[in-house]
């Protein structure tokens, strides 16, 4: 099969589309073919190096985690899928493989796609829509009627979590640039901040959350718009967010939270059953063929993209 592998870390010049063995699957996993997959921030920043104490130095190293597809074979101990489903789910971004065309994936963390969505559309929402959802229940512990702001909300995170946010009938704020404040409104944000005019962090609105999506700023720039009790949650493990996260943890009052997605069959199935109602939309940016994966990761590293980079991959 056809696949993205790299055989040491740099820029994204380093990345390979070639000939690969199929994966064999386990008893606990399915086969999935993979039709569509997606760029996040993680997978470049793996490739750069930037997680080697995590990935080590072994090569050659498979890439992607989000996939959408169909199954075309089942694990022995696997009940509840069968070929011909149509699934998705996320891979550990370390170990990757989901730039690929086949993929062995645990059926306990796969879901089936949702119904109203194309490949290209789900494999934009596992990592993203995960952290996203996560974030915001698991961390945040989000409550109708909160005060919620989301910064980077055009990003791959950003529009997801906007749109959870008003599931759960909370006030949201975007933060984004000019050019995207008005896709940020039509996601549902009820207040738009352009962040090259405002600086949301010295004005005077308190917020019971705040989801940092990009990582551009920290516990301690946000701790005095957070309400008494209000939780800040990034999605970047920088060491002065680790320390907030450190000081924070048995204190009363504010709080710092890192979110790290894990997929599971029960969040990916509370994501298909919003988009299903028409309540979750994936916003792309661009779609790639998986054999231009160089283009994809080089725009996703510009930090300009709105919502998610796909990439359709091809089959023989």
């Amino acid at each position: 099969m056809k696949a993205v592998i790299f055989n040491q870390y740099g820029s994204a010049n380093v990345l390979e589309y070639r000939e690969i063995d199929r994966p064999k699957i386990k008893p606990d996993e399915l086969l999935v073919k993979i039709s569509a997959t997606s760029v996040n921030p993680v997978d470049w920043k793996m490739r750069q190096g930037s997680l080697q104490l995590i990935s080590g130095y072994n090569f050659p190293k498979k890439i992607g985690a989000d996939l959408s597809g169909v199954v075309v074979e089942v694990g022995e101990k696997v009940t509840g899928f069968q070929p011909g489903d149509e699934v998705y789910t996320s891979l550990n971004p370390v170990s990757g493989g989901a730039c690929a065309q086949y993929a062995a994936v645990p059926a306990s963390i796969t879901a089936p796609k949702p119904s109203t969505m194309t490949h290209e559309e789900a494999a934009a929402v596992p990592i993203a829509g995960l952290t996203a959802l996560q974030s915001l229940f698991d961390l945040g512990q989000i409550r109708p009627g909160q005060k919620v702001l989301i910064n980077g909300a055009s990003g791959g995170v950003g529009t997801y979590a906007v749109q959870i946010a008003k599931v759960m009938e909370t006030e949201v704020t975007g933060v984004c640039s000019s050019a995207n404040l008005e896709r940020v409104k039509q996601l549902g944000a009820d207040i738009v901040i352009d962040y090259t005019q405002v600086d949301f962090t010295q004005q005077g609105t308190q917020y019971d959350i705040i989801l940092d999506a990009v990582g551009k700023q920290t516990f301690y720039n946000c701790e005095k718009v957070l309400k008494p009790d209000g939780i800040y949650i990034s999605t970047l493990p920088t060491p002065e967010n680790i320390l907030a996260s450190a000081q924070t943890w048995l204190l009363p009052g504010k709080s710092a939270k890192l979110v790290l997605a894990q997929p599971n069959r029960r969040d990916l199935d509370a994501l298909r059953d919003w988009i299903e109602a028409g309540k979750i939309q994936s916003v792309i940016d661009r779609v790639f063929p998986l054999s231009d994966i160089i283009e994809a990761h080089s725009y996703s590293e510009t930090g300009r993209a709105v919502g998610k980079i796909v990439c359709v991959v091809e089959s023989d």
